[in-house]
């Protein structure tokens, strides 16, 4: 896999947006059985775990410059988000959820142009706009969707701008690390302080639904594929290409929901190919880089 090809770097985009397009759903099962706080704290400790050989190989590779970058990163872009999302999802529905996670881009944007000293290429503002438009598009379109209490998408927003930052201190402030040690690093100073949590919280709650383990296996299936793997890929894209295009993979997960629909049984509307094309060209131009930019 030779991600200086612009073929491999939209496979891969395609293969994180099919796992982070089924999160939401697997999130939503896992809150059948434990509260969000505990959905979020299993998350973690279980990617924790997963991530721990390959922390300890990659400790040596850890410098003091590098720490507060990574507690950054583990802290707002993994952490933070967790508990955000699984909170926002008791209240509103997991299509909503994937829906607003699609504002990413545009805070990815910003947050590089305010504090990171990034230059926005025209071209890149006319693709997250596209991107938000065919967004909207099917968000509109939508059959299915249940808003809930409104309120709470609140806290998807503020995880968007959770994973802006992060995006681009990975891009901006750790060049000389790479994704595999990034992601293992940033889990291996958060993961303990889950693992605290999970000893004295109260799982009697879980256990009264006889539910839990069906509910601790989407748990799992979460932190394996969701953070594990797919946080080591996305941190190796972003390396490779811009922290922009990286976070466009959240304009493709919508699609995926719809896929994932219509195996369920859901219609699929052909106006729905429209805002998918529509979706893939912002990304384009996203990806753009020699064009006239705002320095």
């Amino acid at each position: 896999m030779d991600l200086n090809k612009k073929i491999w770097q939209w496979i891969v985009l395609l293969g994180l947006s099919l796992i982070w397009g089924s999160s939401f759903i697997l999130m939503k099962r896992g809150l059948e059985a434990f509260t969000n706080n505990q959905v979020a704290a299993l998350r973690i400790f279980i990617s924790y775990l997963a991530f721990l050989p390959i922390a300890i190989k990659h400790i040596n590779k850890l410098k003091k410059e590098n720490i507060l970058s990574l507690l950054i990163i583990g802290i707002i872009g993994n952490a933070i988000p967790a508990i955000l999302f699984t909170k926002a999802q008791t209240r509103i529905d997991s299509s909503l959820a994937g829906m607003l996670n699609s504002l990413t881009p545009m805070f990815t944007l910003f947050v590089g142009f305010l504090f990171y000293k990034s230059k926005i290429l025209f071209i890149n503002i006319a693709g997250i706009l596209l991107g938000l438009i065919g967004t909207f598009g099917l968000i509109n379109n939508w059959q299915n969707i249940s808003l809930g209490d409104n309120s709470y998408a609140i806290y998807i927003i503020i995880a968007t701008i959770c994973y802006g930052i992060s995006v681009n201190e990975i891009k901006f402030k750790l060049h000389e690390m790479n994704g595999v040690s990034i992601a293992a690093l940033s889990f291996f100073f958060i993961g303990p302080f889950a693992g605290i949590y999970l000893l004295f919280t109260d799982f009697s709650g879980a256990v009264n639904t006889g539910n839990y383990l069906p509910s601790l296996g989407y748990i799992s299936i979460l932190a394996i594929f969701s953070s594990f793997f797919a946080v080591m890929l996305f941190n190796i894209l972003i390396k490779y290409t811009s922290a922009i295009f990286g976070a466009s993979v959240t304009y493709i997960i919508p699609v995926f929901a719809i896929m994932w629909g219509v195996v369920d049984g859901e219609s699929f509307p052909v106006d729905h190919l429209l805002w998918i094309t529509v979706i893939l060209v912002g990304i384009y131009l996203v990806n753009r880089q020699k064009l006239i930019t705002i320095s």
